[in-house]
């Protein structure tokens, strides 16, 4: 009997197991693809990048020659890719992989891109019978790594539904935010709240600075009163106060200024396209800009200290 119930658990744990298709194996994409397989599942990816094949294979992927064909057998595809130009290349038109996919395929977009081209991804994905999820994430490396990510994802609820499971593996917090795109909209409204507030921290202990006060008397105060934030809790651009803060490590990124930047064009390019007023979404953009473009992308997003305090 006991030896009947163990083979019913096996089987019923290897159909659980999925083939799933994983587009995109960077530093964000190559451990969450790995997380998917040390699973169980059978992941099959694609990067353009020699070195990033090389990771996936070493990781256990079963690295393909082409985009598409990690369709192949798939019953979910997952994307990582740097911008909606990208996204809109690789899943529309006649050659893309709405169009060569089985009907019923679940895609699962966790690029960070513009509203705009994740629904008219969501609307093509409809007309060709496909399952479609915006997903972005929130977490940076640390959490693609150890399976913490924050998932914020737009679309329908059968779509949602499906793919749960696959985000409960690469992820710890997982949001349904609505309907198609609304996964994108969070993302970009969330980080440009983080933007916004990381300058106004960063203005506040330069200031503080400037009046004599010790950058750790005030963090105890600030981070017990009104002014407290998550941006100062966690990310406090000083050195050695706040033990997670990139300060301690010369700046080195969590998450990098240049996905900042990035992240802070959406939310404008968004902005105007909806009407709405966001003066202080665009003085952050603004900076970092001026931030990005003198070389700093590459260095964490609360560096910003260093413009603001003139220390550039």
């Amino acid at each position: 009997m006991v030896r009947n119930d163990t083979q019913k658990h096996v089987k019923s744990r290897e159909e659980s197991m999925a083939r799933i298709g994983f587009l995109g194996l960077g530093n964000m994409g190559l451990p969450m693809a790995a997380n998917l397989a040390k699973a169980g599942h059978t992941v099959v990816g694609f990067d353009l990048a020699q070195a990033a094949q090389q990771a996936a294979r070493a990781a256990g992927i079963e690295v393909v020659a082409a985009a598409a064909n990690v369709l192949d057998g798939a019953e979910t595809v997952v994307t990582m890719l740097p911008a909606g130009e990208h996204v809109r290349g690789v899943y529309l038109g006649t050659d893309g992989l709405l169009a060569k996919a089985a009907k019923g395929t679940l895609f699962i977009d966790c690029s960070t891109i513009d509203v705009a081209s994740s629904r008219e991804v969501h609307a093509a994905a409809e007309q060709a019978g496909q399952l479609m999820l915006d997903a972005p994430v929130s977490g940076g490396v640390a959490g693609a790594e150890g399976g913490t990510l924050t998932f914020m994802v737009g679309g329908a609820d059968a779509a949602f539904t499906k793919g749960k499971p696959l985000f409960e593996i690469m992820g710890r917090n997982i949001v349904h935010a609505g309907g198609p795109g609304n996964g994108q909209a969070a993302k970009i409204c969330n980080n440009m709240i983080l933007g916004i507030s990381m300058i106004a921290v960063s203005e506040a202990f330069s200031l503080g600075e400037k009046l004599g006060l010790d950058p750790k008397v005030f963090f105890d105060i600030s981070s017990k009163a009104s002014g407290s934030c998550w941006a100062m809790l966690n990310h406090l651009p000083v050195a050695g106060i706040v033990e997670t803060s990139a300060a301690n490590r010369g700046f080195k990124p969590g998450f990098a200024a240049a996905m900042m930047h990035k992240d802070l064009k959406l939310a404008q390019a968004a902005a105007n396209h909806a009407g709405a007023a966001t003066p202080l979404g665009a003085e952050a953009a603004a900076l970092y800009t001026l931030f990005v473009n003198a070389g700093n992308g590459g260095l964490d997003y609360s560096a910003i200290i260093r413009l603001i305090a003139g220390k550039e």
